[in-house]
């Protein structure tokens, strides 16, 4: 879809007010990106917000983990989420538990053999999305962000509305950055490209509330500097 290079692009921070699941994704973007925003741009929101919108903020204390939860998440690498019974006990429920035992297996198979990733890839992206407590600003801080739902479809009707390119992106600190959503198909240059400007992480979903990013390819990065931050 997008022709232009993006190397040179400009990533705008745009800070918002605390969304919650009464809040619509494209409602948002055209609130806060509207007036910044130009011909050619691309808009790019944090997964765990639009998980938010669609209330699939999970209070922790409602989440009783299975005895078979409790033993699977023991066997997880320290740093996932699903480590915690409770995120692993919201995994069975959001694929099923067969689905989750073969992971394990997989898992398992994989430490055997040195082969990393093989419980996600079988537990399926749902799975790698869930982000157990931490990493997001109050009343979220505690909960249980599931992945967001068919963030395909949530991208196109913000693109509807807006006319903006649309990405619901996974951003973490560790430089990873994985595309869930978008309103139209990401060629493999431009999705690399689109990595490696976001690696750094530009999103703020504790105290900075900027969890929506705006990149301005070279031939737009102009203006809109008075209600964002550039990084």
């Amino acid at each position: 879809m997008h022709q232009v290079s993006l190397k040179d692009s400009v990533v705008l921070r745009i800070r918002t007010h605390l969304i919650t699941e009464k809040d619509d994704v494209a409602e948002i973007i055209e609130r806060y990106a509207g007036d910044i925003a130009e011909p050619g741009d691309i808009v790019g929101m944090a997964e765990s917000v639009v998980a938010i919108t669609q209330g699939r903020a999970i209070d922790p204390e409602k989440v009783h983990p299975s005895l078979i939860a409790r033993l699977i998440s023991r066997f997880a690498h320290p740093d996932a989420s699903v480590s915690a019974p409770r995120s692993m006990q919201m995994a069975i429920r959001e694929v099923g538990l067969p689905r989750i035992l073969l992971a394990a297996f997989a898992g398992l198979v994989g430490k055997l053999t040195g082969k990393k990733g093989l419980f996600f890839k079988v537990a399926g992206h749902s799975v790698a999305e869930i982000d157990d407590s931490g990493g997001t600003m109050p009343p979220y801080e505690r909960s249980i962000i599931l992945g967001p739902k068919e963030p395909d479809a949530v991208a196109r009707r913000a693109w509807k509305r807006t006319g903006l390119w649309t990405l619901i992106l996974d951003v973490n600190d560790k430089g990873c950055v994985d595309i869930l959503g978008s309103s139209f198909p990401v060629d493999p240059r431009t999705e690399k490209e689109i990595q490696e400007l976001l690696k750094s992480n530009p999103f703020g979903n504790d105290d900075q509330k900027t969890p929506l990013v705006l990149i301005k390819p070279p031939r737009a990065a102009r203006g809109g500097q008075s209600r964002a931050s550039q990084t």
